[in-house]
């Protein structure tokens, strides 16, 4: 682990994680205090906000409100381009590293929690990028592994084509399940393990697994196992402030502004994205949107992921939107923003703590010290109680930090924090995780067996109890399983007919 120290703010959207980081990073800008560290940048850890322009749909504070801090990787790609948590970190990593050069702290502010988990605790997610980094490494030539040369020995022809060809982009599940499935099938070929912790749809990540595998020529289960016998070490020395506010307070708060973004301008940045995903996917530029090549974006894949985008596509295609398609697309735009910050909570008791826990079980008993004190502060309250509970809270503990003073319990903050910080212990390792997370099959809500409904493990129990799941037992399932019925039944008798 350096000895440089990192600071990260995350939290859910809405929350104030910008407001906090430029308040801690103009602090640190004063020279008032004993520490070596003269200044901050703020390094945007927004999967969104990396895109240039887009200001209003990706949430970005404004020039005129960033007090003159300097923020990174902020406007850095196309909307049009792809950026892999991998290849951000990569990218942090030297943005942080120039910054310790200049005698300045960085300070990590986003609600993409999971490059913050990544950026924080290297060497826990298998990637390309670190088979390349190993594979460059001289003494590190390793030969296959026997599963990886006994899986390739036996692929049939057709599937060890197309593990030597390996598509550039994913395909999109809904214009080519085929393709999906073949690649789903073939990573089950190579690593079960893999495979059933992705859906058959996720074909990107399906598609990053393989590389992973050609890449290093070890299945990507027994890099996982790897990583899975050290315990979680952070990259530098870190302080982590989590920026929290309740639900039934922050809910309001977040429809508020959706309503403050569409008076800013959102309608004009979607359609702006309209015209750049039309022209990027016909082989002609154009200025007139096609509406089969608009609908043919995966809203799964960079700035088009941003909340709002889907949600109005049908508003403004329509050749005579109505108020009503208004109402419902803002309606869902806010309905969305609600429980992505839901997830984003989720995530951080989820997934976070219980690694930012282990690590620092684990130094609290060799060095009487904890590896990411990790404290949660409650934004709940704005105005006079944002200067108490947050503002000075974080700024007197980031002093405290740098300069190697004991720090307070994270539990004695507040009883919010008492509360949100207790989570039950869950598996951390890489490879536990992963058998937590298999995917399986709905047999009851499947209706197309060439397209089968998976279900995350963790959310099967959720999954059965849902009205979709009991619809499905139900009439409906009667019905489905009579027509499935037919459908075999004909298919049985075109094929004695072929016979």
């Amino acid at each position: 682990m350096s000895s440089k120290p990192l600071i990260v703010v995350c939290g859910t959207t809405g929350v104030g994680k910008s407001k906090l980081g430029i308040e801690l990073a103009l602090a640190l800008s004063r020279g008032s205090h004993a520490h070596p560290y003269n200044g901050a940048r703020i390094i945007n850890a927004d999967s969104m906000q990396v895109y240039v322009g887009m200001d209003v749909i990706t949430n970005k504070v404004p020039y005129d409100e960033r007090c003159g801090v300097e923020h990174l990787l902020m406007d850095y790609k196309k909307p049009g381009e792809q950026l892999t948590g991998p290849e951000w970190i990569a990218d942090a990593i030297k943005v942080i590293d120039e910054t310790h050069a200049r005698n300045q702290v960085p300070i990590v502010v986003g609600g993409t929690s999971y490059w913050i988990q990544h950026l924080i605790f290297p060497e826990r997610m298998a990637s390309v990028e670190n088979a390349e980094q190993r594979s460059a490494e001289p003494d590190d030539q390793r030969p296959p592994s026997e599963s990886f040369s006994n899986a390739l020995a036996t692929l049939p022809p057709e599937m060890l084509g197309l593990f030597n060809d390996l598509p550039e982009q994913a395909p999109n599940a809904d214009e080519d399940p085929a393709k999906c499935h073949q690649l789903h099938d073939l990573l089950t070929s190579f690593d079960p393990l893999v495979a059933q912790r992705w859906h058959w749809r996720d074909s990107r990540k399906v598609l990053t697994s393989l590389r992973i595998i050609q890449e290093n020529r070890r299945l990507a289960s027994e890099i996982i196992k790897e990583q899975s016998q050290t315990m979680p070490t952070p990259r530098y020395r870190t302080l982590c402030f989590w920026l929290y506010a309740k639900p039934d307070i922050l809910k309001p708060r977040l429809d508020e502004r959706v309503d403050q973004m569409i008076e800013q301008g959102l309608l004009n940045e979607i359609r702006t994205l309209r015209a750049i995903a039309s022209k990027g996917t016909s082989s002609e530029a154009s200025d007139i949107i096609t509406p089969n090549a608009e609908q043919r974006i995966d809203y799964t894949l960079g700035i088009y992921q941003a909340i709002g985008y889907k949600e109005f596509h049908d508003y403004l295609s329509s050749l005579s939107p109505s108020d009503a398609a208004f109402r419902e697309a803002v309606e869902q735009m806010k309905l969305g923003t609600r429980r992505y910050a839901k997830r984003q909570v989720a995530w951080i008791r989820n997934k976070l703590l219980p690694v930012v826990n282990a690590a620092n079980a684990a130094t609290q008993a060799e060095t009487g010290s904890p590896a990411v004190p990790t404290y949660l502060l409650d934004a709940t309250e704005l105005g006079d109680a944002w200067k108490n509970n947050v503002h000075d809270v974080a700024e007197h503990i980031t002093h405290d930090f740098l300069e190697g003073k004991p720090l307070p319990d994270p539990k004695t903050l507040s009883a919010t924090a008492a509360e949100m910080l207790s989570v039950r212990e869950r598996p951390t390792d890489p490879l536990a995780v992963l058998a937590a997370n298999q995917q399986r099959v709905c047999e009851v809500c499947t209706v197309d067996p060439a397209q089968p409904v998976m279900v995350n493990g963790v959310a099967w129990e959720t999954h059965i109890r849902s009205k979709g799941h009991r619809r499905m037992t139900g009439k409906d399932a009667k019905d489905r399983r009579r027509r499935q019925h037919s459908r075999e039944r004909r298919d049985d008798v075109e094929s004695d007919e072929t016979v």
